[in-house]
């Protein structure tokens, strides 16, 4: 399993390397001149991101989901520098910042087109350099007689939003799935529930930003030096505090216990060494396309994830090390008795899992604008319901859940605030949950 799954990750790699520097090429927003000769902010038609430039960028979009052209946006420092710029046939619109802190955003709502009107017409944003700010506004209606952009939506500013938040539903479901399987292999072999999982989610994440972006890595490299560390941190691990601790017959519960202190001691080790603030993995801009209305590095990202999932899936399912992964997996006890290494095989599940949820970290990062010291927080309940839902220690049940769980989440923001899309989720698994105990693949047990 090692050599396919070690496989699955190379070719990812060069993926990465072909596709990523590739990025789909940005539209130049129209300059107005600017109404101060300070050179701070600027219209910038190519901005780019380095250590003393911040970029400013956003697209307008009506419900149709087509771009709103023509439409002046201002952006002013409390220093009293400012520029606009005229959002293009593209509905883009940029800045270039060279001076760090905060930001007023305005949008013209004379120059909107009529039938289209902004929700909030200004908004303060943070500008810091070295880093891409997204500035977006809400637009409301859509010019008469416009139609949609979007494949398959019909016409319909819903149908529109449904079909684009099914892509990204797919892609979320795809990159938690990366992570889940792991979660799911372990509790399979050793019964343990490893509430610090979604740290090495945060872990590969950070690594990606430290190699490819603080060391200057190429990007192919950075990412395969983050893998092959967090595999070698799940090694690590379980050579030095799961294997000790399963020998002395610790229980599950204080187990539990443990990995939820580790989970905490890594979040603050991570806001400790790299700060509070979103570090990204790439300084490239880029615009929603393709059939999805997503980005290239999202198909890249999803394609990925397909190609590492059908390689895990053939191991488990192929190798010799798969099959006697599903043997510890059914019954540990059946399993030594037959020969096989029981604490080589939980070794081995810790490392690759370790080295999935790196990647889907290096994934999430790079769809998802950066990577906090809390993105394995904001994922963890996630992981959790996906393996749930899939049925508990089931591989190809964590993907189905973790398809499930992100379209439920992306498809429940077109009707609720996005503070409770999470919120969506875990109820849909309450719902599937009374109705088949054991998850949707899972296995029935006998429970007394």
């Amino acid at each position: 399993m090692t050599a396919l799954v070690t496989g699955g990750l190379l070719a990812v790699g060069t993926l990465l390397a072909v596709a990523a520097p590739a990025s789909a090429a940005t539209p130049t927003p129209t300059p107005v001149p600017t109404t101060s000769s300070s050179t701070v902010v600027t219209a910038s038609a190519t901005c780019v991101v380095d250590d003393a430039t911040a970029c400013v960028r956003g697209t307008l979009k009506d419900d149709n989901g087509n771009p709103v052209k023509g439409v002046e946006v201002s952006l002013a420092g409390a220093s009293g520098a400012s520029a606009s710029a005229v959002t293009n046939g593209d509905g883009v619109y940029g800045f270039k910042v060279r001076k760090a802190g905060p930001y007023k955003i305005t949008l013209n709502t004379a120059t909107l087109p009529t039938g289209v009107k902004a929700a909030a017409p200004s908004r303060t944003i943070t500008a810091t350099l070295g880093q891409l700010q997204p500035a977006i506004f809400a637009l409301t209606g859509a010019p008469k007689g416009s139609k949609s952009s979007s494949p398959g939506a019909g016409g319909s500013g819903l149908l529109t939003q449904i079909w684009e938040q099914i892509g990204t539903g797919l892609l979320l479901g795809l990159l938690l799935a990366l992570a889940s399987i792991g979660l799911s292999l372990i509790y399979g072999t050793t019964g343990l529930s490893n509430f610090a999982h979604a740290e090495q989610v945060t872990l590969g994440g950070i690594l990606a930003y430290v190699f490819g972006i603080q060391l200057g890595l190429p990007f192919l490299l950075a990412c395969v030096v983050t893998v092959a560390v967090c595999a070698a941190t799940g090694y690590v691990q379980d050579r030095l505090i799961w294997a000790p601790l399963r020998r002395r017959g610790t229980g599950l519960t204080q187990l539990m216990v443990v990995t939820i202190g580790l989970s905490l001691a890594l979040e603050y080790l991570y806001q400790y060494t790299v700060g509070a603030e979103v570090h990204q993995v790439s300084n490239q801009i880029q615009l929603n396309t393709g059939p999805l209305g997503i980005t290239p590095n999202a198909y890249l990202s999803m394609l990925i994830a397909i190609v590492v999932l059908v390689a895990v899936g053939l191991a488990l399912q192929r190798t010799r090390i798969g099959r006697a992964t599903r043997a510890v997996s059914d019954n540990r006890a059946l399993a030594a008795a037959s020969g096989i290494d029981v604490d080589r095989i939980i070794r081995l599940v810790w490392t690759v899992a370790m080295g999935l949820a790196g990647l889907s970290g290096i994934l999430y990062a790079l769809v998802y604008g950066g990577v906090s010291w809390a993105t394995g927080q904001a994922l963890l309940l996630l992981l959790f319901a996906s393996v749930t839902l899939g049925g508990l220690g089931t591989a190809f049940g964590a993907l189905v859940g973790s398809i499930v769980i992100g379209l439920v989440v992306q498809l429940s923001s077109i009707f609720l605030s996005s503070d409770l899309r999470y919120a969506s989720a875990l109820l849909i698994l309450i719902l599937v949950l009374i109705f088949r105990p054991q998850g949707i693949l899972g296995r029935r047990e006998r429970v007394g």
